[in-house]
Order: C-alpha cells, then structure tokens, then sequence
C-alpha cells in the first residue's frame, strides 16, 4: 500500500457558499474524504452520502465524474443550498493539487500604459505564451491607448461588424483579438479594459460560463466599494440595476493559460460608434438610442469619478484581495507584441480571415 497523505482544499462558489474539503489518499485512492463548509444541506445525513461516494474513487477522477458519483448516491429529496456537486469535486481536486485557488498564486499587477491599442491585443498572446512557458507569474493588466480602435471577436464577420466608410470617415483601424465574443469600440478614455493572463488550473473543473464569473468575482468586489450594485449576466456581461457595464471574452490556449478580458463603458460616443459599428445599431435601436449626443456612459454616471481614479480603485482592491507584485513590461515582451503587430494584428489576412 502506498504512503498515507493528508490534505485540505477549499472551493468559494460564486454567489454561493464555501466548500471545504479534508482528504486522505493511499495507492492512488481517496481513502477519507470529509466535507464541510457553510452551504445548507438537507437532510443531515446527506453529508455522509457526499464523504461516502467519493470515497474509493481515483485521485485522477474529474470534477464531472466525482460529480456523478455524488449525484448518483444522493436521494432524490436532497437539498444542496449554495453548493454543487461540482463544487465539491472542485476542492477535492484542489485538495489533491490538480486545482489550484488564487491564494495559490503571485499575480503580476501591471498598470495602465499608453500605446498603440494593437499592442495590447498582441500583450494577451505574448504573456500567454511567457506564463505557458514558466517564464512569468500569472498577472493582471490594465489597457491604455493612445488612438482609436475597434476590436473585433476572433470569430466574428468583417463585413457584418464594421462599416467602412464610417470607420475611414472618422479614422478608426480595426484589428481582431483571439479571444471570441463582441466588437469593441475604443478611442482614448472611454473604456476600462483589463486582461487576466492565468494558469487553467485556477478555473480547473469549472464550465467556461461559471469561468467567466469566477475570474470576475474580484471586480464586482470592487464596483461595489465604488457604489455600484454590479451582477453577473451568464455568459459574459456584468450589469448593474442600470443596465449593462460591460462584456467578457475569454479563451483557453496552449499550454494551459487562460487569457480573460473585461472591457467597460466609461463614457463612449454612441453616434460614432453607430457609425463604425454595423451590428451595434440594431443593438442600440433596442435601447431606444437614436438622437444625437447620446452617450455611452455606465461607469462615469454610476460612479461620478474620473477613469483614472476608477483604475486605481480597481487595481488597489485586487491587491488587497491576493498576493501581488507590481510590476512594468519588460522590453522584450514589447518587442515581441510589436513584432505581432507588424506581422499578424495589423495584416489584412488575420484581420479579415472571416470577411
């Protein structure tokens, strides 16, 4: 028989409760498992059903299938109140060391620098690639630009997305990211976008719709200590009881990373971008947006403070919530980033690659 060990995990569940895990492993076996935590369950003795479904069960078993091992125990009259049986298989992957907490992690914590916003598109891919590597720390990054620009999803369609008499009228490039979801319209000052560059263990055994909220619980932490009432709206938005904030986009790459961005409104002229933008016009027709002079503006009007202090605001709760390190680029991811930009952001074949 191999070597008894002893080990803890822990899951948060978004909106939920703590899951906390106690488990012992011998000969590739979970040989005591003992969950607790501060979620509802009813009855009582459904807690022994949870310990006993897993126990036995490889350690290399997946969130879904100690999931199924615990639905298929469970009596049908079970109550699990804030809490999942996936949660539970989350800790005990973490518990086990497949799945890794932010508390597990240093984060890289790098302000917002001015540049040609194609910069940051190729930043995303550049860091991934570093963390993929073990080059660098999982981070978290603030954008700044200094020109305008619209980011198209990776899948969406060129010609569907952009009008391009509107776009060369008010000199607006186009590029597109890799990561999927919606066209961004960006010029200096009216939005606030951030990336998230992080190790896949982090949202290990979470679906990609519980991802996104589990890598934005931070910033709705934040939005509240600035007065707005911010919620998740599955798949990817953050809205208040105002309306929409803002927009996620996520993608998993090689070498086991996760790169997550946020980008939201501070105060976007709805005019120009309805005249760049072909597909932002049946959106904003829906809001009733037709006139002139409207504006985009959740963050200014919900918050009354200047984008730079609402950055700062956010960068400082982050850092009080995990273990960080600041820090700036370092020439040669720049001259990387900038070489994708010459090279593959700016090209008409990735750009139109969907026309």
């Amino acid at each position: 028989m191999g070597k008894l060990i002893d080990m803890r995990g822990e899951y948060k569940v978004p909106g939920g409760k703590l899951v906390a895990v106690d488990v012992e492993q011998q000969g590739g076996r979970l040989s005591r498992v003992a969950i607790s935590g501060d979620f509802f369950l009813e009855p009582d003795e459904a807690l022994d059903d949870i310990n006993g479904a897993l126990l036995g069960m490889p350690t290399t078993s997946s969130v879904v299938e100690m999931a199924e091992a615990i639905t298929a125990r469970l009596h049908s009259e079970t109550q699990m109140i804030g809490f999942t049986p996936e949660s539970v298989g989350i800790a005990v992957r973490r518990a086990l060391g497949h799945a890794t907490d932010w508390s597990d992690h240093t984060f890289d914590v790098i302000g917002p620098v001015s540049m040609d916003p194609r910069m940051h598109v190729a930043l995303d891919e550049v860091l991934a690639a570093e963390l993929a590597k073990g080059e660098i720390r999982p981070s978290l990054r603030i954008w700044d630009w200094d020109q305008p620009l619209v980011v198209i999803g990776s899948f969406q369609s060129y010609k569907n997305e952009i009008d391009d008499e509107g776009r060369a009228r008010h000199g607006i490039n186009v590029v597109r990211r890799i990561t999927g979801g919606g066209a961004m319209f960006m010029e200096p000052g009216n939005c606030v976008t951030y990336s998230l560059v992080v190790p896949v263990s982090l949202v290990e055994g979470l679906s990609f719709e519980r991802s996104y909220e589990f890598l934005d619980q931070w910033v709705l932490g934040a939005l509240k200590e600035l007065g707005v009432n911010a919620r998740y709206v599955p798949l990817n938005d953050i809205a208040s009881d105002k309306g929409k904030i803002a927009g996620a986009a996520q993608r998993r790459v090689t070498g086991g990373v996760v790169v997550h961005h946020v980008t939201m409104a501070y105060d976007i002229d709805a005019d120009k971008m309805l005249e760049v933008l072909r597909i932002g016009r049946e959106k904003m027709s829906d809001k009733g947006t037709k006139s002139a002079n409207k504006r985009v503006d959740p963050l200014r009007s919900q918050t009354q403070m200047p984008r730079d202090e609402i950055l700062a605001s956010f960068l400082k709760h982050f850092e009080s919530l995990y273990s960080t390190q600041r820090r700036e680029y370092s020439e040669d991811e720049l001259a990387k980033a900038k070489h994708l930009v010459e090279t593959k952001f700016s090209s008409e074949e990735w750009t139109k690659r969907i026309p």
